[in-house]
């Protein structure tokens, strides 16, 4: 298997679980309709764990562009092969959201609400505010890296790491998750939102387009930055791009809070624009 195919059966394992639980939880006739919250953290952190345990040894198992751009952009992963290893995160998820619509076949009928449809593909904001929207989804990424980094830099028993770092990803859900339902990966998002937008599903409404730029920009500028500040901070290696990556990164906010005054905020599932 190649790093490329391990990517795609990395990424595609990843949304069948963790897609799959939204699903559970949240479609009506579904036994485990009403979860909540920790079980869904709970399922995307194992999700995690059970990606990088199939595809670890074959691709490292990023499973997330962010991740490959925050390596890539401190020397931990050649640029080369980025392109393909994101090729295949995006195409595994769009399998992997696939596969949970088929799954769950009968209940797409079975769910009246739209919104409830699309959230088990995509995310989409708590409270519709595009500069607080990009924020959080940029703190949630930088932490992500900052926390892969430094699992990455102590020793574990032999094959707990990826355990250890599904632990770490159900934290950011508990912790961070509920302002926008915590993408922190591009891939996980994107990916699904053009299976919703291309799949016969029943009853279905828009893929809110609107938003779903929030968590495909708002992770890769966390994701870069939260791996030039591992880099600067923890190992003291403060570089010309961590300065220039900041002041990008500022940028960004500060569009995303000029783009919300002028009125163009998050599209929450096709409701009208709001602040």
């Amino acid at each position: 298997m190649t790093p490329f195919i391990g990517e795609i059966v990395g990424t595609m394992l990843l949304i069948i679980f963790g897609g799959g639980v939204v699903a559970n939880v949240s479609l009506n006739k579904s036994k485990a309709q009403g979860g909540g919250w920790i079980v869904v953290a709970l399922a995307w952190g194992l999700a995690v764990s059970i990606g990088v345990y199939a595809v670890g040894s074959i691709s490292g198992a990023h499973l997330n562009p962010a991740v490959t751009l925050g390596l890539a952009s401190i020397g931990e992963f050649p640029w080369s092969d980025v392109p393909s290893y994101i090729a295949g995160q995006m195409l595994g998820a769009f399998l992997g959201a696939t596969v949970v619509y088929l799954h769950f076949l009968p209940h797409w009928k079975a769910t009246e609400d739209k919104a409830v449809k699309l959230g088990v593909f995509s995310t989409d904001p708590a409270i519709p505010h595009t500069f607080s929207n990009v924020l959080s989804e940029f703190i949630g990424t930088a932490v992500l890296l900052v926390g892969l980094l430094s699992i990455g830099a102590n020793k574990f028993t032999e094959g707990l790491n990826p355990l250890i770092v599904g632990f770490f990803i159900v934290a950011i859900g508990l912790s961070l998750g509920g302002t926008t339902g915590y993408a922190i990966n591009p891939a996980r998002d994107l990916g699904p939102r053009i299976a919703h937008f291309v799949l016969p599903i029943a009853g279905k409404g828009g893929s809110n387009w609107g938003y779903s730029w929030i968590p495909v920009i708002g992770p890769i500028f966390g994701g870069v930055f939260g791996a030039l500040f591992y880099q600067a901070v923890f190992k003291g290696e403060v570089t010309t791009m961590f300065w220039g990556w900041s002041a990008a990164c500022a940028v960004l906010l500060l569009a995303a809070m000029m783009l919300g005054r002028k009125g163009t905020h998050a599209v929450n599932h096709g409701d009208k624009i709001k602040n």
